[in-house]
């Protein structure tokens, strides 16, 4: 089995709300300084998925993580996981992408890799939480795509898949190759070991720009959006508290009553 898991490096989403900044000319959030950059913790379910196949089947687990000025400590986890190889799509014009033109680079750079049986993605980006980008690329690729996935069993060239539905899940059956995005019922990440850590340092990663991968850089990244962000702001939270006074525990319960019937509440 010859796996491709698209992993993206995010900024740590546990770090509190007040860490953040919006720059409302460039729509855009602005981390302070000192906010550390992780993998997005769907990705590592994904990896996770990726790696309880090939501990069952063999094969190679290759990751691609796409974006401008990515960290060799972040990008290199899945490698310290089990991972096999790391492809990288970085330049500065991938940066600020929507989901179509990350969608369309990602679909890009694994038709150049070729070799897969199975394409694999989180449910969703931290950092976004459009969930499209998977979707996206097996349009594109012209393959079947599964979302939610929290259980796969391979067989005879087929996909068996336990997805999430809102009241349980359902099983879907797939022929390979397939694109299918994971949830966080696949079950928790395995921590890298110090010596897959070590070995991790040793791997050089594949470095693809826009042209390797057969686009220009008018295709990728922010100039090559499909959407278009009117807005971006935080929003304000406010705490108001009115005291219904009365003569009485009954009075004052009555104009309580009165006055969420003017609200509208009752």
């Amino acid at each position: 089995m010859n796996i491709i898991v698209c992993v993206k490096q995010v900024t740590d989403p546990e770090a509190p709300p007040s860490s953040f900044k919006i720059d409302p000319s460039g729509n855009k959030v602005v981390p302070s300084a000192g906010v550390p950059a992780v993998v997005d913790p769907y990705s590592e379910y994904a990896v996770e998925a990726a790696l309880k196949i090939k501990d069952a089947l063999g094969g190679e687990v290759t990751t691609i993580s796409l974006g401008a000025n990515l960290l060799a400590d972040i990008v290199k986890k899945p490698l310290a996981m089990g991972t096999d190889r790391l492809v990288l799509l970085e330049d500065e014009a991938f940066a600020g992408g929507d989901s179509y033109s990350t969608a369309g680079a990602l679909a890009a750079a694994i038709k150049k890799i070729g070799d897969y049986d199975l394409i694999l993605c989180g449910r969703e980006a931290a950092d976004t939480n459009a969930g499209q980008v998977g979707s996206g690329i097996a349009e594109m690729m012209g393959l079947p795509g599964i979302t939610l996935a929290k259980k796969i069993a391979i067989s005879q060239g087929k996909a068996k898949v336990e997805r999430v539905t809102d009241d349980g899940y359902e099983v879907v059956e797939v022929a390979l190759p397939a694109l299918l995005t994971v949830s966080n019922e696949i079950g928790e990440p395995r921590y890298p070991t110090i010596k897959r850590s070590l070995a991790a340092k040793k791997i050089e990663p594949t470095v693809w720009k826009p042209a390797d991968i057969g686009l220009a850089p008018a295709q990728v990244g922010a100039a090559g959006r499909r959407t278009e962000i009117a807005r971006l702001f935080q929003p304000t939270r406010g705490v108001k508290c009115e005291i219904m006074e009365g003569e009485s525990a009954e009075e004052a319960g009555v104009n309580l009553a009165l006055r969420l019937r003017e609200a509208k509440l009752i």
